[in-house]
């Protein structure tokens, strides 16, 4: 009996994480359509202490994250080298012209901006951050097999 309890719990359980339900409270919601009434093909996820929406902002995907209370804590989004400030792209020129960049963030924060990118090589992939505008600091180094 324990046993067939437990496998509908799951069922149930799983049929509602594919169903893509989730449930965001109404200050987040206000906050959200407050900040962004025209974004298109919004879905929401959540995570230990945020929600986060994906959704299409002026024809460009983004992500914003929302605290419990409803305020915006930072928008990401991804973007091309040649929208990178002019120093870090040539810094990124400079240090890594042995790299190809298979990924690039744009996060904005109350902070101010700052950038997220993957390069790769034969043998290494690496995760810079940026530092400002001005230049790139090491994040994350693996090794390929």
């Amino acid at each position: 009996m324990k046993k067939m309890i437990l496998t509908l719990a799951i069922a149930v359980s799983t049929m509602s994480a594919f169903a893509g339900e989730v449930t965001v409270s109404a200050k987040v919601l206000r906050a959200f359509n407050t900040e962004f009434n025209s974004a298109k093909e919004v879905q929401w996820t959540t995570g230990a202490n945020y929600f986060m929406a994906s959704f299409v902002y002026n024809e460009k995907y983004v992500n914003a994250y929302y605290n419990e209370e409803g305020e915006l804590v930072g928008l990401t989004r991804n973007i091309t080298t040649a929208s990178l400030p002019l120093t870090l792209q040539a810094n990124l020129r400079k240090e890594y012209g042995n790299f190809w960049v298979s990924d690039l963030v744009e996060v904005t924060k109350s902070e101010g901006t700052s950038y997220l990118v993957t390069i790769e090589n034969a043998d290494t992939r690496l995760v810079l951050k940026s530092n400002g505008g001005y230049e790139w600091y090491q994040y994350n180094k693996v090794k390929k097999s």
